[in-house]
């Protein structure tokens, strides 16, 4: 009988237990919550949570709402919170509900957010920034509100894959521009809140739309509202500068496409014969096309029209009938024949380059020889292609630069390098860009004319992992090159100046950044023809996009740089460039080498601030690299541990083979490149491989 209770006894303690042990909640929820605990201050308002550890689902902390391990609902509203939200919001993957709205959080909205949510409200704040692209990913979003903040800048155009998106809230903020084309995807659309902006242009694509409620009161918007939208039941438009007079007649088919045609009122604005008419003059301009078109090979027409869709950068103005002149088709037929000249030169090129990268010491694996070779034809063909297509930038003048950035102030400037400095230029229409003004002493003793052949070099250059070049001016020994504005600045940035609550970087955003970065190098060593050395690589030249993405700048500027072991960017010189005409393509990859360890690290490539035998990255970490326990301690703290381990490894095998102090050792950034995927392409199978008990350092990379 005794046994009998004592067993008794256990079975019921481990009942009592068992509900208890499952509410452990998820560690990657437990990190993302203490650090949005941190990033907001520790507000009291908050009880429960912790800066550290704890149980969420399982001591209730206030707002969270669990299913099982898992944080499904975070509602904070209205407690007076302060701060920002944190950067691993990310990590939330069961959040479905993301609630701080009424509170005075502030700074840019991170440019993460719980991946999975379906409602998120952070109305009634202090946000400023604009509106995270992370969004765009967010295919099962129903409702956001970002109203009655300080959002400010264009909209992106990436609301086009958010099908199930009824509610939009972006009101009360400082937003300009034009409407994104992309809001005419919002196919479940229904109440749509624009008011107290200043937003611009005509609201046309709003119109089949299934809108309910619509305000997009006192804002700049032009043209005339659309009939399909005045139907609506709820609706403000007042504070507008709408056209006055009778509205243009309706493209066919869209005055009614969302309320249905009105048969029998006579008034349908497009008669039949007139759609026949339209369509009959496509089609002559078609035929005119197709007609030239033919007349070339069927490969590079295809690839004319290949590159054109890939192109997304790039406005497409449809040519009208009567630009197709006689001197049109003329240039058209010359430009042909050129091309077909460019693919049997590429062909040749691309024969001698693939010979040169047989011989090249090898990382273990490469594509096959054939797919190789077409791959570096095609890519090379679309190059020049491109660089056909546009090969001049445009014209900026003087006045207008020194308007736009305060004639220089010392607030715009945003960089400063070997080359010269970096303002931000801002537009009366919201538009922002960067202005590169180059040393003027850099031009002492050179051709009147060498300026402009740089920047007709440099507007060849095409790659989306490389910075646009925009324009240029050369005005009174002004010589400037216009750059795309990167709001998030560059990976020196994140990597040394921000803290560790409000711009770090994931190991799988890093593995990104370099990747696109080595893919950057590629096209300027082995694409281009001749190759071009960049000479300047370095975590400062490589700024951000919005979604994080590199983008390398400074390329095609070598011939500014005299470089010496002495002004070499600090930390990144190889030890052969000791004078200018040593600097090959092999000091590139050993430049991209220190980027990669500052990737691995945190650290700064020269550091006088550590230990003197941890000053020199290169130095401290090269023997380190291949050693498994040093690796765990080397790695950035700012991680917090959240990384794969196998990963961090094979991506210190590359930077290794990167850094080798001779040159010839080095691979060429092909063989990098495909050393990289093939790191990605390993850890997205291991993951896929794990079991339910894997560590959470592999549940962080997400590939």
């Amino acid at each position: 009988m005794y046994r009998l209770g004592v067993l008794a006894l256990l079975v019921t303690c481990i009942g009592t237990l068992t509900p208890w042990v499952h509410s452990k909640t998820n560690a990657r929820d437990v990190s993302a919550l203490n650090v949005m605990y941190s990033s907001m201050n520790s507000p009291s308002a908050l009880t429960g949570w912790k800066s550290s550890g704890g149980d969420p689902c399982g001591e209730s902390w206030k707002g969270i709402d669990c299913s099982g391990s898992s944080v499904t609902e975070i509602n904070l509203s209205d407690l007076g919170l302060s701060g920002s939200m944190g950067y691993l919001l990310s990590s939330l993957t069961s959040v479905t509900n993301f609630d701080l709205s009424k509170n005075n959080l502030n700074g840019d909205i991170p440019y993460q957010l719980p991946p999975n949510a379906l409602h998120i409200d952070l109305s009634s704040n202090a946000f400023t920034g604009n509106v995270p692209y992370s969004i765009s990913q967010m295919t099962d979003l129903k409702y956001l509100n970002l109203g009655h903040n300080q959002l400010n800048g264009q909209l992106s155009d990436m609301f086009g894959k958010l099908p199930k998106l009824a509610t939009l809230d972006l009101s009360y903020n400082s937003l300009s521009g034009n409407l994104p084309q992309s809001f005419g995807s919002l196919s479940s659309l229904t109440k749509l809140h624009l008011q107290n902006n200043q937003l611009t242009g005509p609201i046309n694509v709003l119109t089949n739309l299934p809108l309910n409620h619509l305000n997009v009161a006192n804002n700049q918007f032009t043209g005339w509202v659309p009939d399909a939208l005045q139907d609506i039941d709820d609706i403000e438009t007042e504070g507008n500068s709408w056209s006055s007079g009778p509205a243009p007649p309706s493209p066919p088919g869209a005055s009614h496409a969302k309320k249905g045609s009105k048969e029998g009122d006579g008034k349908s604005g497009v008669s039949g014969l007139t759609i026949a008419g339209i369509v009959m003059g496509v089609l002559v301009v078609l035929a005119v096309l197709v007609a030239l078109f033919s007349k070339r090979s069927s490969s590079a027409s295809s690839h004319f029209l290949d590159e054109e869709r890939a192109s997304q950068r790039r406005a497409f103005t449809p040519l009208s009938s009567r630009e197709l002149s006689h001197d049109l088709r003329a240039e058209m037929h010359k430009s042909f024949r050129a091309i077909d000249m460019d693919r049997k030169s590429v062909e040749s090129s691309a024969s001698v380059d693939i010979k040169a990268l047989e011989k090249s010491p090898s990382i273990g694996f490469r594509p096959p020889l054939h797919d190789r070779m077409e791959s570096l034809k095609d890519n090379e063909f679309a190059n020049r292609l491109n660089a056909r297509r546009s090969t001049s930038a445009m014209s900026y003048n003087l006045a207008d630069l020194q308007s736009a950035t305060g004639n220089f102030a010392t607030g715009r400037l945003i960089g400063e390098g070997s080359t010269g400095r970096v303002y931000r230029a801002k537009y009366a229409d919201g538009k922002v860009l960067a202005v590169k003004k180059i040393d003027s002493s850099l031009f002492q003793g050179r051709r009147a004319d060498e300026f402009s052949e740089i920047v007709a070099k440099i507007s060849m250059l095409h790659h989306q992992n490389i910075a646009e070049l925009v324009g240029y001016c050369s005005e009174q020994r002004h010589n400037m090159l216009v750059y795309e504005y990167f709001r998030n600045g560059s990976l020196h940035e994140f990597l040394h100046l921000s803290d560790d609550y409000s711009k770090p970087l994931t190991w799988n955003t890093r593995v990104r950044i370099a990747l696109g970065t080595a893919r950057a190098v590629e096209y300027l060593h082995e694409v281009c023809s001749p190759s071009v050395v960049h000479k300047n690589i370095k975590s400062a030249n490589i700024l951000l996009d919005v979604e994080l993405n590199p983008r390398l700048t400074d390329c095609g500027l070598a011939t500014f740089h005299q470089r010496t072991s002495q002004n070499l960017g600090v930390g990144y010189n190889a030890p052969e460039c000791t004078k200018p005409s040593a600097y090959t393509l092999k000091s590139d990859i050993y430049s991209f080498g220190v980027v990669m360890l500052e990737l691995l690290t945190g650290r700064m490539p020269l550091d006088s601030s550590k230990p003197r035998s941890e000053q020199c990255l290169v130095r401290w970490a090269s023997p380190q690299l291949h050693d498994i326990d040093a690796l765990g301690r080397m790695v950035d703290p700012a991680l917090r541990g959240l990384y794969p381990p196998k990963s961090v490894s094979r991506f210190a095998d590359i930077i290794a083979l990167c850094v080798q102090s001779e040159p010839e050792f080095r691979p060429p950034m092909s063989e990098v490149v495909e050393a990289l995927v093939r790191l990605v392409q390993r850890s997205s199978m291991n993951k896929r491989g794990e079991s339910p008990g894997a560590s959470r350092r592999m549940d962080d990379f997400d590939y």
